[in-house]
C-alpha cells in the first residue's frame, strides 16, 4: 500500500470531501438567488439542452424521478421553468427555462463564477487544466 496514501485517505474519499466542500460553497452563493445546488444544476442542463423530460434531470441530478419532480414543481412555481407535452410521447413533458429563469441563472451564474474563481485563485492556470483534465478523465473511466 502507498504510505502517501494513509496520510490523505483513499481517492473517492479525497473526491468526495472537495466535492461536499465545493458544494456547500456554492450553495451559500445560490442561496442569495433563492436556488438549491440541483436547482441550479437543472437550469443548467435545461437551458443546455432543453425539452429534457423530468426522468433525464433525475438521472443528471442523481436523484430519484420523485425528488426531482418534487423540485421541478418548485421551478415551474417559481416561474423558472415551463413543463410541455412532448409532442412524441403523451405521456411525458419536456423542461423549458423560461425569461425569467433565464434570468435568474445568469444572475446566479455570475455569483458562481466568481467564488469558483476564488476557490482556484491559489492555482496557476497549468495547475486549474491539470485537475479539470484529471477529473474529466475519471469520470470518463468511471462509465
Amino acid at each position: 500500500m502507498d504510505p502517501h496514501q494513509d496520510e490523505v485517505g483513499s481517492l473517492t474519499f479525497m473526491v468526495r470531501k472537495v466535492w461536499l466542500n465545493m458544494r456547500s460553497a456554492i450553495a451559500a452563493e445560490l442561496k442569495a438567488f433563492g436556488l438549491s445546488t440541483p436547482q441550479y444544476a437543472t437550469l443548467l442542463m435545461t437551458e443546455a439542452q432543453p425539452g429534457m423530460s423530468a426522468a433525464e434531470v433525475a438521472r443528471e441530478v442523481a436523484s430519484s424521478r420523485q425528488a426531482a419532480n418534487e423540485m421541478l414543481a418548485s421551478l415551474e412555481l417559481d416561474g423558472l421553468i415551463e413543463r410541455r407535452p412532448n409532442p412524441t410521447d403523451r405521456r411525458s413533458h419536456q423542461i423549458h427555462v423560461t425569461e425569467s429563469g433565464r434570468a435568474r441563472l445568469a444572475e446566479a451564474r455570475i455569483a458562481v463564477d466568481r467564488r469558483e474563481a476564488e476557490l482556484e485563485a491559489a492555482f496557476t492556470p497549468e495547475q486549474r487544466g491539470a485537475a479539470r483534465d484529471w477529473l474529466e478523465g475519471i469520470s470518463e473511466a468511471c462509465r
